[in-house]
């Protein structure tokens, strides 16, 4: 559980090495026909204006589930730095308090998580039209019918989704307009039961237990009871590619990294462990 900690502050400190790079190219974005010349972006001005931004994104690293840091003992301790006041710990000190810190909240939020997913299929599982595909860890709410072919392995699922966890905080979507292409081979379990039959033009609502989910692996929140909400829009062939290879159409959102794995960070959020 550690490791989930690790990833998050690993993708919190590499948004913030990419923001001085990415906040001019939003800007030529939307104005392809200005250039900005050296002096421009180097003018105080500008400092100051990537400066402000780039604290705003410190702060937004800050908003960590498992460890709430004190804002204004990081703004302190960034000003001692700056006066080369000493530092209150060692590097080693730290990276102690944190590992400690990690594993209880992890633990916490992993013991409450699994709880709150396994009352909310129990009860769910009573609701009208909840079809339990698997006694206690997957069930399905057909919100439209289809009338086109059903969903196989053996062909690409074009379709809109978007994920939530139990409060409503959405943690992936398909991009605006546009469906994904989702190799079933390559996904979660419960989203590959959940998937698996429906028909084109068909919308439906998965409800997955953590077992047929993440468990404390991945990069979404430990233990979580995943909720998809998906629309099959049409079928296609599967790629030619090797069954672990994921297909260039499909959505990054749809990541699964293999727990213990640093390498595998940037899979899609769906894609299943070897071990699956």
């Amino acid at each position: 559980m550690t490791h989930y900690l690790q990833r998050v502050t690993a993708m919190g400190m590499v948004a913030l090495s990419l923001m001085i790079c990415t906040c001019y190219a939003a800007d030529e974005e939307k104005n392809e026909k200005k250039e900005v010349t050296k002096e421009e972006l180097f003018s105080k001005e500008s400092i100051a204006r990537i400066s402000r931004a780039y604290g705003h994104l410190i702060y937004k690293s800050l908003d960590n589930p498992i460890l709430k840091l004190n804002v204004d003992e990081v703004i302190q301790g960034m000003q001692d730095a700056r006066a080369g006041k000493p530092s209150p710990m060692t590097e080693q000190e730290y990276e102690e308090a944190i590992a400690n810190a990690q594993e209880i909240s992890l633990k916490e939020m992993s013991d409450k998580n699994l709880k709150d997913a396994e009352e909310f299929l129990s009860k769910n599982a009573g609701e009208p039209g909840v079809i339990e595909l698997e006694k206690g860890k997957l069930q399905a709410l057909v919100l439209k019918e289809g009338d086109g072919d059903a969903v196989t392995a053996e062909m690409l699922a074009v379709m809109h989704y978007k994920g939530e966890y139990l409060d409503g905080t959405v943690f992936g979507t398909s991009r605006e307009g546009e469906p994904a292409s989702i190799n079933l081979n390559q996904t979660i379990p419960g989203f590959r039961q959940g998937v698996l039959g429906m028909k084109v033009g068909e919308k439906r609502r998965l409800f997955i237990h953590p077992d047929l989910g993440y468990g404390t692996s991945g990069q979404l929140l430990p233990n979580a009871l995943l909720i998809f909400e998906l629309e099959v829009e049409r079928l296609e062939p599967l790629p030619e590619v090797s069954a672990a290879e994921p297909s260039e159409n499909d959505e990054d959102l749809l990541a699964q990294a293999e727990d213990g794995d640093d390498d595998d960070e940037d899979e899609d959020l769906l894609d299943d462990e070897e071990t699956a």
